[in-house]
């Protein structure tokens, strides 16, 4: 990555923990509300995920006054990240879209960052202790994800609506009677919205035209 890349990357980790973090930049943010597509937003909170170790890495690369904190910072946005992509795959099953393109590139890049997460757990910084845990935990983090990433993805879209299904009964549990009917309601409205919706295909032909017939 460009040295002047990650020199502003730090310089914004720095502002943002004054500020009550988040683990995406502004500018990153604004990416991804801009991308609704969900391969194209997995590949692009892979890129994320990728700049953070290499964050890491440069860090890593002299001794400095404050480094500490910085590495804790990215490896604790980089599990969310890597969260956040298990997540958003999830929620592109459940909506039925096909999401292969994007997880394949996922599961490429996190081989990497495993890779890269075990060599620094390997040479074991003098500083390490102060970030075992987070280094730890960004290494299991991924694992777990890539495990999932290869899994048939018909298989995880049932587990995901199961899931997904368990998490209703347990909010309904603790919801009135009348609120489960109101929530019960409002979701069969929204899936009659959407059945009608893929019903009515966009044509570009007038009401009073008709399509052609094939051959």
């Amino acid at each position: 990555m460009n040295r002047g890349i990650l020199a502003g990357m730090v310089c914004a980790g720095v502002l943002l923990a004054a500020q009550g973090r988040d683990f995406l930049t502004t500018d990153e943010a604004d990416q991804i509300r801009l991308v609704q597509e969900p391969n194209a937003r997995l590949k692009l909170y892979a890129q994320f995920a990728a700049q953070r170790i290499d964050m890491i890495e440069h860090l890593l690369a002299r001794e400095r006054p404050g480094r500490t904190n910085l590495i804790h910072e990215a490896l604790e946005d980089y599990i969310k990240i890597i969260e956040t992509i298990d997540t958003v795959a999830d929620d592109a099953l459940l909506r039925g879209e096909r999401i292969e393109e994007g997880i394949a590139a996922v599961a490429e890049a996190q081989e990497k960052f495993l890779a890269a997460l075990k060599k620094v757990q390997a040479a074991a910084p003098r500083d390490m202790a102060r970030y075992r845990f987070a280094l730890e935990n960004a290494i299991e983090t991924t694992q777990d994800s890539l495990e999932i990433n290869r899994e048939d993805l018909r298989e995880r879209s049932a587990q995901a609506a199961e899931r997904e299904k368990q998490q209703r009964r347990r909010l309904e549990e603790l919801m009135t009677p009348e609120s489960v009917r109101e929530r019960r309601t409002e979701a069969e409205q929204m899936q009659k919205k959407e059945e009608e919706h893929k019903r009515k295909a966009p044509t570009l032909y007038r009401k009073d035209e008709k399509k052609p017939e094939q051959p």
